[in-house]
């Protein structure tokens, strides 16, 4: 019995050893399997985005717009099929004469004079079906065919647009997430740190070692710090948000991020070669070139009014008095039209030609900004790389002039203000740190993003 008293006692005090570590540390609390499954990956949340976001959905309903109008233009080859039904009634003398033929009850009591000039009223049904075949179309089918085909190329290459931008907001909105849970992680160290400060400078100022002012100088800092955890706390709800809404979810869908933001070196092409790569790779930058040979179409259907025009038509139909009976006829020919005179004709060419010129300014003009903006992206990704490597040396230097005042307070060689400034100064330099990594891992992304190529997020991947 013994035995199993001391065994249960020591069971009791581990189980409370271990409780007692979950409530002050709950950031170590195992997570079960399913928690696990449920945490939010770089590559899980780009591809949830590219499932659910609003621009997908409104991408992909452009790509059935363009499709449908690819049948639509398609549709120009094939023969128009109509079915008509028509009821007249009158005493229209020609009317009436012409019906009565139709309908097969034309006799000789109708050549009367009296019943030519005023017959009785007459009632007609007509059930015809209208065959119209265009065996020569001015090629205007042709061009509608061309252009329709060259819009559905452009709305693919919009959908790729809006995934590698859906992609470049997913790692923006993501790592800010880490970012800021990071940033709300030095605000609470930096608070502890103060409050430590505080305890300390109020115990030697009631000992009468140090002089109110430090004491006053030292609840500043705790105020100022705890203010900080204020404004990261909202941080991370605002972070979260962002991410929700990237992913296509309410503001306010409970998230679990993993990662971190490690000390990563994305290196970058030369500038001439990204921007060589941008316009061979850009999306926006190739519908562009596509927008101008669709207006280069639209010039050459202009001109293709100048040819004739062939039509093959059809008609067979039937003629009563009612719907039961009736005489059946048909009707076969062929029209050509050429247009001789058509006041609207330049105009439209005019117009057709006007926008081919407005398309290929208009892709001159991206052409230009995406120089600018792969050369922005350039220079903001060395700029972030630099800081980094710079952020990297300053928070070691930070560390350890922070651990020299420490000591050097203690043993009354220096004032408070020097610990706080060296306290400042660390808290700065870990803040900087994290800025600097999220600057280089976004700029490398709008790299990516510049030249048309952030196609996945394998280089971001640890």
């Amino acid at each position: 019995m013994g035995s199993r008293s001391l065994v249960g006692n020591v069971l009791f005090f581990v189980i409370i050893a271990f409780c007692f570590q979950t409530i002050e540390n709950p950031c170590f609390i195992p997570l079960s399997h399913a928690e696990e499954q449920a945490a939010l990956t770089l590559s899980s949340a780009v591809d949830k985005a590219l499932k659910d976001n609003p621009l997908i959905r409104i991408t992909l309903s452009g790509r059935e717009i363009a499709e449908a109008q690819l049948k639509e233009a398609r549709a120009g080859w094939l023969p128009l099929l109509q079915f008509n039904e028509t009821f007249t009634r009158g005493n229209n003398p020609v009317f009436v004469f012409g019906s009565l033929l139709e309908q097969a009850r034309f006799g000789s009591e109708d050549f009367r004079i009296s019943a030519l000039n005023n017959p009785d009223p007459l009632s007609n049904f007509r059930t015809a079906i209208n065959l119209r075949q265009a065996l020569f179309d001015q090629l205007q089918t042709y061009t509608r065919v061309n252009q329709a085909r060259l819009g559905q190329q452009q709305a693919d290459l919009q959908k790729a647009m809006v995934e590698q931008q859906i992609r470049f907001e997913v790692i923006r909105s993501y790592y800010g997430v880490i970012v800021a849970h990071t940033r709300k992680e030095v605000a609470e160290e930096a608070v502890k740190m103060a409050e430590s400060d505080v305890k300390r400078t109020r115990d030697r100022f009631q000992n009468g070692l140090v002089v109110e002012s430090d004491l006053l100088a030292a609840e500043v800092q705790l105020a100022e710090f705890r203010q900080q955890l204020i404004d990261a706390d909202g941080d991370v709800a605002v972070a979260y948000a962002a991410l929700n809404t990237v992913l296509g979810l309410s503001v306010d869908t409970p998230q679990k991020v993993t990662g971190n933001l490690v000390d990563k070196r994305f290196e970058a092409e030369k500038k001439e070669v990204l921007i060589q790569l941008a316009l061979l790779h850009r999306p926006d930058y190739i519908r562009s070139g596509y927008n101008v040979q669709l207006n280069k179409e639209g010039v050459a259907g202009a001109k293709r009014e100048y040819l004739p025009r062939l039509d093959l038509l059809g008609n067979y139909g039937m003629s009563g008095k009612d719907l039961s009976s009736g005489s059946s006829d048909y009707t076969i020919g062929a029209s050509l039209t050429f247009n001789i005179f058509d006041s609207g004709r330049s105009a439209r060419i005019s117009k057709a030609r006007a926008a081919e010129s407005m398309a290929t300014a208009e892709q001159e003009h991206l052409a230009n900004q995406i120089r600018l903006e792969v050369v922005r992206a350039y220079q903001q990704h060395v700029s972030a790389r630099e800081r980094m490597s710079v952020a990297g040396q300053v928070i070691d230097q930070a560390t350890e002039t922070h651990r020299i005042v420490q000591n050097r307070y203690r043993e009354g060689l220096t004032t408070i203000t020097e610990v706080l400034r060296a306290e400042t100064a660390l808290v700065r330099a870990r803040l900087n740190l994290v800025a600097a990594r999220y600057d280089h891992y976004v700029s490398f992304a709008h790299v990516l993003l510049s030249v048309g190529k952030l196609t996945g997020v394998d280089p971001f991947l640890s």
